[in-house]
């Protein structure tokens, strides 16, 4: 069943911070993508929202440690944002992780719509890149960077964008994907409370991949979210190019670390033939009845039409 519904208007959400002054944010109360039922995207069981975790997961938080996720007016088909720091300023100084100093990371609240950019840094501290958010909804941007001589953080944001919305149901676990021609399989499940290996494969034609090619530092970019709440999981890929014993595929290994059971859309981002391009996957951790399916089984396909852009740009 599909949800459809019209967005009113354009309007920038600040999500609150949780245990401080900003009040309860999401974490608590998931934000459906439009005043609607909202059958194929509901609200997380109980340890899908994180009570079970240690500490609270990137993205859930616009403000930390002192530093704010800021959106900013920009012109038509641009999204602008900055980030200020603990003295109130915009912060103008970041460190290079994963090839960037800055990564901008975008999902529809169905989880759908993911994209991954990289803007420009303007000298008044102003991050600008031509807008990710690439159809109607309740988007979740993630800012994902570290400032000079602080932590790594990410913090979020709710954005809406105005027009018709079709809510897309979460597609089921799968072992498979396919997009733009290649096939990757995902071996492993991530289980909550200790760091689980994940595999992810890829061929083409049915033959394995062997020649990929280094993309942020590795041969393949992994971010996780959780349904409901959207929480972000920046994976670490297992090995560097040029280590000496990380060989350039066919397989990808990353080291995951989720907070709670419940399920999860991995969107692994490789480069081949100079180009990008994205496999999604829906995992569930832990105790299967927490999440929305039976464990991963089968393939299904992603990328489609249906589910997010085959081959979406990258910055």
């Amino acid at each position: 069943m599909r949800t459809v519904t019209r967005l009113a208007g354009f309007a920038v959400g600040l999500t609150a911070v949780f245990g401080a002054a900003y009040g309860v944010g999401r974490v608590v109360d998931p934000a459906p993508a439009a005043e609607s039922r909202h059958d194929e995207v509901a609200a997380p069981a109980a340890d899908e929202r994180g009570a079970t975790a240690d500490r609270i997961p990137g993205g859930l938080l616009v403000s930390e440690r002192g530093y704010t996720l800021e959106p900013v007016d920009a012109p038509a088909g641009e999204f602008a944002f900055r980030i200020a720091g603990p003295d109130g300023r915009p912060v103008t100084r970041y460190d290079v992780a994963h090839d960037k100093t800055m990564h901008l990371i975008v999902a529809r609240r169905d989880l759908s719509g993911f994209r991954h950019v990289h803007p420009d840094l303007a000298p008044d501290g102003t991050w600008r890149v031509d807008t990710p958010l690439t159809g109607p909804g309740q988007w979740r941007a993630f800012a994902d960077f570290i400032p000079t001589g602080g932590e790594p953080l990410t913090l979020g944001v709710d954005v809406s964008v105005p027009g018709e919305l079709t809510e897309r149901p979460l597609p089921a676990p799968a072992t498979s994907a396919t997009v733009d021609g290649y096939t990757v399989t995902l071996t492993g499940v991530p289980q909550p409370g200790r760091t689980s290996p994940l595999t992810l494969t890829v061929s083409r034609d049915g033959q394995p991949v062997t020649d990929l090619e280094p993309y942020l530092g590795a041969y393949g970019h992994l971010v996780a979210l959780r349904r409901g709440d959207l929480a972000y999981l920046h994976v670490h890929p297992d090995g560097t190019p040029g280590d000496g014993r990380t060989r350039p595929g066919p397989a990808v290994t990353f080291l995951a670390d989720v907070p709670s059971a419940g399920s999860y859309r991995l969107y692994l981002d490789f480069r081949h033939g100079g180009r990008v391009h994205t496999a999604e996957f829906t995992v569930v951790a832990g105790d299967a009845t927490a999440g929305s399916g039976p464990t991963p089984s089968g393939p299904a396909p992603t990328g489609g039409a249906d589910h997010g852009t085959p081959g979406h740009g990258h910055n």
